[in-house]
């Protein structure tokens, strides 16, 4: 008995094996790296939500049912690494979407570079994210692209030749982007009279906006998060500064606003999204399933995240195959895909598509132009 009973749970521990082998073969794990609580929640709670439309439009691939583990790295660059190698090893996923910042992008990259696993990040444009990568992918612009459209919009559109530059130096993006911006905006024949500093989380800026009011720039150029970008304006329309206020694709967030009501009134921003702006039939069909589905406009975050899933199933399709030495030369060769933010071409790891200029108007954001790479 004692022996009937060791060989019925040998084979029945057999069976289980195969069954969970079956079941792991007929399905294709891809992680999601977001933002799900801390400062950035906001961003990382629209990317799954344009990650589950995704999901829900196409649920296979290769014939394979697709199942997407979601690490949340709480806007943090320490659990931006823990989270990557969470899906790694615990959950042994394929590829990886995300994360969505450039400061999380820099630090989850090295992990998935070492690994040899893809990850495209739908929203992280700083160009040090992809830089003498093999792994690490990208399907939104990099910084000198949008620094050179902010750049432009302020001097031709807002015929302004004077400009202060607000960095928050605790963020690879803001740093990034403001830079690209001072440059373009120098060879356009403009110029910067004051450039200055505060952190993530820093809540008084009267020290830096008094120094830009004694200089008395044409605008101000602020590429914040959207809590600080609000507070920074409030305190300088309290401040009787009046210019007005350019900021970069991280000021999309509906808590912008909120935050900081009439002060924002005027504010445009570059970005990667607008609905009003859609130039694909799949961008159409998004943004009606979007609304449909969520009762609310899709954003950057949601609509870049819902392009990275779709490419990387290209890749995947392209392929037949899930492998990274497959999917890699598949991702570096994608051309003219026809994304939701516009058709894209990967070159160098990075996306060339349009960006696109967006402005607070009564109360919301209003649609201003495309403009193309």
């Amino acid at each position: 008995m004692k022996r009937l009973a060791t060989l019925t749970y040998l084979l029945l521990s057999a069976c289980l094996a195969l069954a969970g082998t079956a079941l792991a073969a007929d399905t294709v794990k891809i992680g999601a790296c977001l933002s799900m609580t801390g400062a950035n929640a906001p961003y990382g709670q629209n990317a799954q939500k344009g990650l589950e439309l995704a999901l829900s439009a196409r649920p296979t691939v290769l014939g394979k049912k697709v199942e997407v583990a979601v690490a949340d790295n709480k806007s943090d660059k320490v659990e931006a690494v823990n989270a990557t190698n969470r899906l790694i090893q615990r959950d042994q996923v394929a590829a990886i979407i995300g994360p969505l910042s450039s400061s999380n992008s820099l630090a989850a990259g090295p992990v998935a570079e070492a690994a040899g696993l893809p990850l495209i990040s739908p929203w992280a444009t700083n160009p040090l994210v992809t830089q003498d990568k093999k792994f690490i992918f990208r399907v939104c612009f990099v910084d000198p692209f949008q620094g050179q459209v902010g750049a432009n919009y302020a001097f031709h559109n807002l015929k302004a030749k004077t400009a202060a530059v607000m960095v928050d130096i605790a963020q690879d993006y803001c740093v990034g982007i403001a830079s690209f911006f001072e440059r373009a905006f120098k060879q356009l024949g403009g110029q910067v009279l004051i450039k200055t500093s505060y952190s993530s989380g820093d809540q008084d800026f009267s020290a830096q906006l008094g120094a830009i009011k004694a200089k008395n720039p044409d605008i101000i150029y602020v590429p914040a998060y959207f809590t600080e970008g609000a507070l920074i304006a409030r305190q300088a329309r309290e401040l009787g500064l009046k210019q007005p206020m350019l900021g970069g694709d991280a000021s999309q967030a509906d808590e912008l606003i909120k935050i900081g009501g009439a002060a924002v009134e005027g504010l445009a921003f570059t970005t990667h999204f607008d609905e009003n702006g859609v130039t694909t039939e799949a961008g159409k069909k998004f943004v009606a399933a979007y609304r449909a589905k969520y009762n609310e406009a899709p954003d950057s975050c949601s609509a870049l995240t819902y392009d990275a899933y779709n490419a990387l199933l290209d890749a995947m399709e392209k392929t037949k195959s899930t492998q990274a030495k497959a999917l890699v030369p598949a991702l570096e060769q994608t051309r003219n895909f026809p994304g939701v933010t516009g058709v894209l071409s990967i070159v160098d790891h990075n996306a060339v598509k349009p960006a696109v200029i967006l402005q607070v108007k009564d109360g919301k954001f209003a649609y201003v132009a495309t403009v193309k790479p």
